[in-house]
Order: C-alpha cells, then structure tokens, then sequence
C-alpha cells in the first residue's frame, strides 16, 4: 500500500511539473527583489533598519526579531502561492485524466480508484505543503546570506549580527506546523475540489466555484441569513491556530505587539496553540466533509463513463 502510494505521487509530480515549479520561480523572484532592495517588510522596516543593518549594541533579542520579521514577511508569497497551486492541481488532477483519457492506461494497471484518488488527496494535503516549506527554508537561506554579504562588504560582523541572532530552527518549526495544519483545515475545500474534478464534464473551476457565490446569494435573499457566507468566511481565513488571534490578525501590524516580542524574545512556536487546534469540533467536522466528497469523488471515478 505504501509502495503504490509513493509510485502514485511520483506520478502525480511527473504530470502537475508546476508543483515544484511554480515555488521555485517565487524563490527566485523573493531572492531577486532582495538582491534589488525591492524586499518590502511592511511595518517591521524600522525594527530591521535598527537591529540588522548595523546597530550591533542593540541586544540579542532585538536583532532575532528583527531576522524573524524579516524571514515570515517572505513566507505570505509562498503561501498565496501554494493554495492557488493547490486548488488548481485538486480540480485538474481526476478532469484531466479524463479530458486526455489517460485514464484507459491507467485503469489497465493493477491500482484502484481508491488508491488514486488518496494519492491525489495526499499530494494536496501533504506534498505541495513540504515542496514549499522546502523552498521556503532555502530563500530564508539565501535571503540571510545575501544580508551578511552586504553587512560584510560594509564592516560589520555578520555572524554575530545575523547567523548567531537568527532563530532559523524556531521560525522553521512554526513555518512547518502552520504549512502542515493549513491544509488540513482547508480540507473540506480540498475534498470539495477532488469530487468537482471528478463530476465536472468541462469547466470545473466554475463548477466548484459558482456554488460558494450563488448559494450564500440565495440564502441572503431567501431567508435573510449568512450561514453560507459566515462558514466559508470561517473556514477559509479564521484559522484557530493562534490562540484568540485569528490568522488576519497575526499578520497585520496591530496584530501582536511587536515591541514587546522584540523585548522579550518570544518564539513564534510559542505563539502557536496546536492542542486548540486539535480541540476544535470544525477541524473534524472539515475532515468528515473532506472524507465524504473524496469517497464521492472515487465513486464517481469508478462509474464515470469515458464514452
């Protein structure tokens, strides 16, 4: 089962190339920008004007902020990028196979409907995420050393200034917990997506998309509620990951005090609440939704007729 699982996702990488591509060309893009002194870092430039561009008496808590700001204000374009990546890959991965009826071959082969759709499953959920902290682990990289070539070139002392300040394990850790749980509490969208992929005959971008307008739409005028458009709000930015701190919030400037992080070294895995996260009846309730629109999505694979 592992081994046929391992061979379907080496398949999935062979046909969707923009997996791994797409975070590649944002990597090089990010880096580049950096290279041009294009990088903007929202409301964190002074605090990286101060701690790493040559305030060396400032302490050490001071200038691992400063580095962390810096680092998690390049990961919202790896982010952005992944979810588009992913919702293309889930409503292209079972149409396709139809559109090019490759899936004649792959019927022929000794591998379930089951076994597919899972493996398409497991690359949206599991796959892309880690191609992509990957990738964000390599720009943080290369963005900290680009920065200590320049602090080098201009006198300073780059170890002590960056790689000795930088919490790169800390923000790595957070990084890949939210990359991993993301997905997860997108689940329900992600399952949504693989049955519309699936059923649809032609267009199913808006097929899988045209539901989330209308049905909030009908609602509104029916009855004169928002449940639709409240849960797909929840569900899609209110991420109960950071304590009482929704997602937008964490990455606005008033967010968190900034200052006092500064002050007080705080870690960002501190900021993380995995055991709530775990707790909350919508995470399970996201992947009964998602389990039951992939075993649709299998059904409908089985039956589908290529004719």
């Amino acid at each position: 089962m592992i081994q046929t699982q391992i061979a379907l996702i080496r398949r999935e990488l062979w046909e969707h190339r923009a997996i791994y591509i797409a975070p590649i060309v944002i990597a090089v893009i990010v880096s580049l920008m950096l290279i041009t002194g294009q990088v903007a870092v929202s409301s964190f430039d002074q605090a990286l004007d101060i701690a790493i561009l040559g305030a060396s008496n400032l302490g050490q808590n001071e200038r691992a902020a400063a580095i962390t700001f810096m680092m998690t204000a390049t990961s919202p374009m790896f982010l952005i990028t992944m979810w588009i990546m992913t919702i293309f890959y889930a409503l292209d991965s079972l149409y396709a196979e139809r559109k090019d009826r490759s899936i004649l071959f792959w019927r022929s082969l000794p591998v379930t409907d089951s076994e597919t759709v899972v493996s398409k499953l497991l690359t949206a959920l599991l796959v892309i995420p880690l191609i992509t902290f990957v990738l964000i682990m390599l720009t943080h990289l290369v963005i900290l050393t680009i920065v200590s070539i320049w602090l080098a070139i201009n006198g300073a002392d780059a170890w002590h200034l960056i790689w000795r300040a930088a919490p790169l394990f800390d923000t790595w850790f957070a990084t890949l917990i939210f990359i991993l749980t993301l997905p997860l509490w997108l689940s329900p969208f992600i399952g949504w997506f693989l049955f519309v992929s699936a059923l649809a005959k032609r267009s199913p971008f808006l097929i899988a998309f045209l539901p989330m307008v209308v049905l909030p739409m009908l609602e509104k005028i029916i009855f004169g509620t928002t449940l639709f458009a409240q849960a797909f709000f929840e569900r899609s930015v209110r991420m109960p990951l950071f304590g009482g701190l929704d997602l937008p919030d964490f990455m606005s400037d008033t967010g968190i005090d900034k200052k006092i992080i500064a002050e007080s070294g705080l870690s960002l895995v501190s900021l993380i609440d995995f055991g709530g996260f775990l707790a909350t009846p919508g995470l399970w309730a996201g992947f009964v939704v998602c389990g039951l629109f992939t075993a649709a999505a299998v059904y409908v694979r089985r039956f589908r007729d290529e004719t």
